[in-house]
């Protein structure tokens, strides 16, 4: 009982990253917008759109595997890349002047973690 709650818990934030993923190959202005970008042109906006939908369909179908194959090396891609989105936030702040974006820090640091350790909850260790 306890494992299937951890998999619904682990799942929310994958569907909801494909999503995204899959709203920046649809319909780019809308996701463009309520994450604070403006979309670009030519190749700029090629390569903002393939990064950006890429990004965000690693990280929810690395968990889905995780989730459907039990095999928790699945689950690191996507604690890494979310880490090091966080990060780069941070020295973007620190480094550049951009605004601090706490909340979106928090979130994927917060969801990082949940991957981390509930994969391990989950997952079977001979597999590993």
């Amino acid at each position: 009982m306890i494992a299937k709650f951890i998999k619904i818990l682990i799942i929310l934030p994958a569907v909801l990253f494909i999503t995204m993923g899959l709203r920046w190959i649809v319909a780019p202005t809308g996701i463009a917008r309520e994450l604070g970008l403006s979309l670009m042109s030519g190749v700029g906006l090629s390569s903002q759109i393939g990064n950006m939908a890429a990004f965000f369909l690693t990280l929810g179908i690395c968990v889905l595997m995780g989730v459907v194959t039990e095999i928790r090396i699945w689950f690191y891609p996507p604690v890494i890349l979310l880490a090091l989105t966080a990060l780069g936030r941070m020295l973007a702040w620190l480094l550049y002047d951009a605004d601090l974006a706490g909340a979106l820090i928090v979130s994927e640091i917060l969801i990082a973690l949940l991957w981390y350790f509930s994969s391990a909850k989950i997952c079977d260790r001979a597999r590993s």
